[in-house]
Formats: structure tokens, sequence, C-alpha cells
């Protein structure tokens, strides 16, 4: 990695590190989000780096609150930039569709990381929508370089207009990597005051209607900007006109030819006279853009509303598809309408069949024992396992099957009180440490206050583990200056009324078991915590002990049920004997804990 510290030269950057690096230039105080994926890389080197950028940055509970505190920030006039993956913004939209009413003092950038493709995600949706829904200014970059040029540029449209800017990434932005240079580092303002205004900041019904009018000028004033941008331009000439945005800008300059092309950065408001003076004299105009066509559609209303007699293309007419991430092999489709490069065949790939590798649970992965313990617990009865979003939805997979049901962070506590209500079957809930601290106490509460008879089972491995080992309230803080205490799950169930909370050693099967069987058999509300920190973290911290698990072959007869049980990775049959790979087993035990001969110990 770059020392993204550094002042001046050129740097070979991730496209989140050159968002980082735009951060800096721009002088921005404070930072905030709850960590997700393609976004997670800048909390991460925020977390390193901000103590000494002079910035404060902060892993909020949830995405909701991530834009509250950016907000309060950017209202007292500090810059602020609050992140998240595309999903999360749906859970920060409640705030910040009233933040645009009441704007704010200093620039303020929410970044969403869409993800089209659903490399990571459990939706692919196109969060430019959110610009029309709330009103807010909106700009993509389209390269990493792109990105950290446009930081500073979207802080100054935001204080120009006095509102929060859309800052919408995707993923082969996010991820993609190329030379980016640095300018030089603005010193952060990370202390200012909020001055009272009752009508702007308090919005009651008489001021939010004061407001809305006063958003609607300001997104008229956006437009103006919008059309004088440089951030929106033409290069290139030919008859064929194309219009695009964002990495689809990238494909079009690798795969196409002789055109002409409108490259938008300021994508809402749109440059509407820009956009209908590109088209006239143009044979054709394709759009090239991922998911909706949230482009085309608004440059078809601009050649109506023009009555410009110009062909468009793109999704609407079937040229290019709706779902999924482009790439320049997707502009193929078009090479009747525009003059497209013939990209060379890929290179032929040796004729080795290579054994499927799904997504699996790591070796030593505590969440393994619950999930089997689970299953020996549940027996026969008739039950629904609402799953979560995390590396337990990993539990969905065999031989454990136990995910039914996945919607949302939170969403599987919050719909087993809908099934535990509409069916006789049992809901068992599963989510990690973060997600309740994100949106699971509410769940919890819901369920005891109408008695809903649910299992929650919060599974604490110590971290926010699937985005890349970020802290939690659950782990305490100790980064940015600041250091905190841990909180305990155990307490907080406790004190907010659940009568049967236990804690539980997920590798120890057996007495994880029967805590499930009470659980099942409680008449209420019973949370189960397992406690077990994630062995990559441990290994992280050079915390994990050196041990390892081996089979005892003159004991072992071959009943294979820690190969059923578990499935752990690191157990391997070959030759019709279990034996244990050394290069992955950590020596949890849980293997030997289900041997009926023990026949596995553990050596250190």
């Amino acid at each position: 990695m770059s020392d993204l510290l550094s002042d001046g030269g050129k740097h070979l950057l991730l496209g989140n590190e050159a968002i980082v690096r735009g951060l800096f230039e721009a002088g921005v105080g404070f930072a905030s989000t709850y960590p997700g994926t393609p976004s997670s890389e800048i909390g991460n080197l925020l977390e390193k780096l901000s103590g000494e950028a002079g910035m404060y940055f902060e892993f909020s509970d949830n995405e909701k609150l991530a834009m509250e505190v950016s907000a309060a920030a950017a209202s007292a006039g500090v810059r602020s930039f609050v992140f998240m993956k595309h999903v999360g913004l749906n859970v920060a939209a409640d705030p910040m569709m009233t933040l645009a009413y009441s704007g704010v003092k200093a620039g303020m950038l929410i970044l969403t990381a869409d993800d089209p493709s659903a490399h990571s995600s459990q939706n692919e949706q196109d969060n430019r929508f959110y610009s029309h829904l709330s009103l807010l200014p909106m700009v993509e970059p389209s390269t990493p370089m792109g990105a950290k040029a446009m930081v500073p540029e979207a802080y100054r449209i935001s204080e120009e207009l006095g509102l929060p800017v859309i800052f919408r990434t995707t993923t082969r932005v996010n991820h993609a990597r190329a030379p980016v240079d640095f300018g030089q580092r603005a010193e952060p303002v990370t202390k200012g005051h909020f001055d009272r205004d009752f009508v702007r900041f308090v919005n009651i019904p008489a001021n939010a209607r004061v407001n809305r009018k006063r958003l609607l000028s300001l997104n008229e004033k956006a437009r103006e900007m919008s059309e004088k941008s440089p951030l929106n331009f033409v290069e290139g000439e030919g008859s064929v006109g194309v219009i695009t945005s964002g990495v689809s800008y990238t494909y079009v300059k690798e795969a196409m030819s002789n055109v002409s092309i409108l490259k938008l950065g300021f994508t809402n408001p749109l440059p509407e006279q820009k956009i209908a003076e590109f088209m006239r004299g143009k044979e054709r105009i394709i759009v090239v853009e991922e998911l909706d066509p949230f482009l085309e559609d608004a440059v078809l209303r601009i050649a109506g509303q023009n009555m410009l007699d110009v062909p468009v293309y793109g999704k609407r007419s079937g040229h290019l598809p709706y779902a999924w991430e482009y790439s320049p092999d997707t502009l193929q489709s078009l090479s009747e309408l525009a003059d497209v490069k013939e990209f060379r065949e890929p290179m032929p790939q040796p004729q080795v069949k290579l054994p499927a590798r799904p997504p699996t649970l790591c070796a030593g992965c505590p969440h393994r024992g619950i999930f089997a313990a689970t299953k020996r617990a549940v027996g026969k009865r008739d039950v629904i396992y609402c799953s979560d979003i995390g590396c337990y939805t990993l539990g969905g997979s065999p031989p454990f099957n136990e995910a039914d049901f996945i919607i949302c962070m939170g969403g599987g506590a919050g719909a087993a009180g809908g099934f535990a209500q509409a069916t006789d079957q049992l809901p068992i809930a599963f989510m990690g440490d973060s997600t309740f601290f994100h949106s699971g106490v509410n769940p919890l509460i819901n369920a005891l206050f109408n008695n809903h008879k649910i299992v929650m089972v919060v599974l604490d491995n110590r971290t926010t583990a699937m985005t890349g080992h970020q802290p939690n309230p659950g782990t305490g803080r100790e980064f940015g200056g600041v250091t905190t205490e841990a909180l305990d799950i155990e307490a907080i169930a406790r004190g907010v009324g659940a009568k049967f909370v236990k804690q539980v050693d997920p590798y120890d099967i057996k007495a994880a078991t029967e805590v499930m069987r009470e659980a099942i058999e409680y008449d209420g509300v019973a949370v189960v915590i397992t406690k077990q920190a994630c062995p990559l973290e441990l290994k992280k911290r050079r915390m994990l002990e050196s041990k390892v698990c081996e089979v005892d072959q003159t004991q072992c007869i071959q009943c294979f049920t820690c190969l059923r049980t578990v499935a752990c990775p690191a157990l391997v049959k070959t030759d019709g004997l279990v034996k244990t790979d050394p290069t992955q087993c950590i020596g949890c035990g849980m293997c030997a804990n289900v041997c009926p001969k023990n026949a596995i110990g553990v050596r250190k």
C-alpha cells in the first residue's frame, strides 16, 4: 500500500485508497461508516490513518447512525464524509431524506458503493434513484484517479449549495487499481460551532414546508451548476453519440471507435441543455450504463421535450442488458450501431477439470459448532432457520442447511417474530455480534413485547468478520486516540428483559447442544450467545495458539461422524481414513468433541 499521507508523486492505488487520499486533500475533518463491501477498505484505511491525518473517524453502530453523526458534524461547520455499501443506504435513508431539507453548513459527501452483479451483496439495487428521491446532487467517478480528483470538487459543490452530495461508486471503481497523482493535503478542521436556526434544522411540518421550497430552489441552482460543471464533458468526434457515466465510460473508451462521447460525472441534476445540444445532428445516440436505464430514460425525455428526431439505443431498445455489470465485451451487441472493436478470443484454458470450491466457513470457525449443536438439538422438529447477513449465512450450506429466510441486516430476528405468530413452527434466528448491535436489539425487544416464541442465537466471534475484521461495540474501540470498553451482549439482552439468556462455547458441541435443547423447550424468548473469537482475527493479531488435531487410526472406526457433523475443511478423507490437514487445522477440538470413540486428540 502506498503512503497515503505523503505529498506529491504518482502512486498505484486501489479506487478506495484513492478516495481516502481525496479526503485528505479535501481537508475532511469527520468520517463515519458501518462497514460493507465494496467500500470496506475505506474504513480499514481510516482506522489506521485518521489519527495521523488529524481526522476524526468512527465505525458507527449502523448506517443510520453513521449518517446522523456525519450530518451533525457538517451542520456544525466540519467537512464530513459518510460511506456505506448500497444496501446500507436503505438503512440510512430515513435521516438522509430530511437532511436534504435542512442541508448542511460545511461540505458533506454520502458515498454509496453499489454492487452490480451482486458480488458480495443480497441484491444489485441502483442507488442513483436515491438522488431523484431526495433531490440531492450526485456525482459518479469512473476511475481511481477520477475518484480522487472528484472528492474535492464534490465538496465544492456541496458547500456552494449547502447540501450533502451523493458520491456514487460501483465495485469496479472501488476495487480497480490505477496510477493516481497526489496533490497537497489540506489541514482538516475538526471542531465547529452549531448555530441555531429553528426553521432550517427543526423540520416540524410548518418548517418542512418552507424547507421543501428551499430544496426545490437549490435543485434548480444545482441544475445550472451541472450545465457548467467540468465533470460533464464531450470528447471524440463522430456521427454516433454515446452518453455514459461511471465505470461504463472506461468500457466505451476501450471498446468503441469513431464516436463522440458525452461523459457525465455530475449525474443529478443532469445537464439537460448540454445533453440536448450533444444530441443535435447525431445519426443516433447510444446510452451505456449499468443496471437500470437511469440516464437512458432521461435522454429519451430530453429528446421528446426538445423535439429531437434522434433514435436512442440502450436497454429500452433491447441492445444492452439490464442485469449485471458490464465489460468491453458487453458492447459487442452494439456493433451494428457503432464501430466496436473486435476483442480477441480469450486465451485457451488448460484442459484440467478443477474441483468446485463453493464458499465455506473457515477451518476452525466457531460458527460450525453452534450449527452442529443446533441441528442435533432440533432433531425432527419443524423449525424455520432465519439467518442474516454475515459469515454465518454460510450455515445455509451442507451439511448444516440452516438458512431458510434471509433479507437484510437484523431481518432474520425480525422475521422470526412474524413466523412465530403466523405459523406453528419454531423460528430460530442467527445473527452475529456486529449485527446484534447494528439492528438486532430492536427485534429482541419486539419479540419480548409481543410474546413471540423465538430462539435468538447471537454468534459472537469478537469482530465484524465478513467485511474485514472491523471493531464493533462488542469489541470496544482502540484507534484514533479513542479507547472505549466493550459492551456485553448478555448484559444488554438481560437489560431489555430477556429471562432466558445463556452463553456457550461453540467449540464444546455437547454443551452447546444441551443449551440449544433448553432454549427450544423454553416457553418464550430464548437468547443463546456463542462466544469464541474468529481464528482469522486471532492469526492477524498473532494470538492463535499453535495446536493441531490428530486422528488415532487405531481408535477410529471410520464412522465419519466428524465429517458429517462438523464438515471442517481441515478434516480430509484419504483412502477411506479420516485425517487432519495440519496446514489448515487450528486445533480447536470441535471434531474431537463429537467423535464417539475419542479417537481425535489435540496436540500442541
